[in-house]
């Protein structure tokens, strides 16, 4: 796992902990930035959140459902799979 997977990784079971990730959160999730902010070589996404670039735009006027939808697929392009957090978050 790179540097950049494992602090996507810690910042998600933070906010997994907090119940940032579950379906029926109301309030602001916080964002998966982790302060490595550079794009790949392809501006496919950013090499420390794994947000495409449309992501990231949309993100601060994007309620909690789509910050959820948007963590889901920032971990999923990481490869980090969070089981607890991703079947409840999908489900």
């Amino acid at each position: 796992m790179s540097a950049e997977n494992a602090l996507l990784e810690a910042r998600a079971l933070q906010i997994a902990a907090a119940g940032e990730l579950d379906i029926d959160y109301e309030g602001v999730v916080s964002s998966p930035c982790v302060n490595v902010c550079k794009m790949t070589p392809d501006r496919s996404y950013c090499e420390g959140c794994f947000r495409a670039l449309d992501d990231i735009r949309i993100w601060s006027k994007s309620d909690a459902s789509i910050r959820r939808l948007i963590w889901l697929s920032a971990l999923d392009r990481a490869g980090i799979t969070l089981p607890a957090v991703t079947s409840k978050a999908v489900s």
